[in-house]
């Protein structure tokens, strides 16, 4: 099955998942008006967030880990969708703490998401039981394994290879990983995710064949052929409007 092939199926049965009563119940309440923080809302219509979900196969009782969660606005949207029967965990390395710190405490403070277990681990480190969990969500984040902040050891976030061997020991038989990220010019090194915070899908779809997980969907539902590659996706002439893939893999 050839990438456009693979895209045709997944629209249709995004199409289809949209259209059902237990989308409608499920998704659509996940994006409701409540206490969560105003700016989430805005987020949603940059992010595509409804699309997001849809393509992420996420419903009512499943265990979900939300890799690199930052300030947690798709948490708070798994969370929803997963409801009471369900668990989301938070996972972001504890060096985030210093830029989303007031923002992860202030989305699960005095138990507002009760169905949320935070877990402060570098990515190749997720501290729950083999074949456990559904859905791993990594959004807008594996190009973070080859950034190496300045003054912190090599590595600090995780080694590439243990982390996405560490994605699929988590997941069930016929679960699903979700990549997310910037894209980067075709034929670019890994290393490119530590300076333009970028990365090449093909990265991604090598490293988690290596692991065992099989490229099985793709959207281009955040794709934008005027992205310029070579700018960092914080350069304000590209920011929030980066190309971005969005992949689904099965174990």
């Amino acid at each position: 099955m050839n990438h456009k092939t693979l895209f045709l199926v997944v629209v249709g049965a995004m199409c289809i998942a949209m259209t059902s009563p237990l989308y409608a119940k499920h998704h659509e309440g996940a994006f409701a008006k409540d206490d969560r923080p105003e700016t989430d809302y805005e987020q949603h219509k940059v992010r595509k967030a409804r699309d997001v979900l849809a393509f992420t196969g996420i419903s009512q009782g499943m265990t979900v880990i939300d890799m690199e969660a930052g300030g947690g606005v798709y948490t708070e949207i798994f969370s929803k969708t997963v409801g009471a029967d369900g668990t989301v965990y938070m996972q972001n390395p504890p060096l985030f703490d210093g830029f989303a710190g007031d923002a992860i405490k202030a989305r699960v403070a005095n138990g507002r998401l009760a169905n949320v277990k935070q877990m402060r681990t570098a990515f190749d480190t997720l501290p729950v039981p083999d074949a456990s969990v559904d859905v791993v969500t990594w959004i807008l984040g594996p190009h973070e394994l080859w950034y190496y902040p300045d003054g912190v050891e090599k590595g600090v976030f995780g080694n590439p290879d243990k982390a996405f061997a560490e994605i699929a020991r988590t997941l069930k038989k016929g679960g699903s990983f979700i990549a997310l990220d910037h894209q980067a010019a075709p034929g670019s090194p890994a290393e490119t995710g530590g300076t333009v915070h970028r990365i090449d899908q093909s990265i991604i779809i090598e490293r988690a064949a290596a692991a065992g997980l099989k490229l099985v969907g793709e959207s281009d539902v955040l794709a934008n052929a005027d992205d310029e590659y070579s700018k960092n996706v914080f350069d304000p002439g590209v920011r929030r409007k980066t190309d971005r893939f969005l992949l689904k893999f099965t174990k």
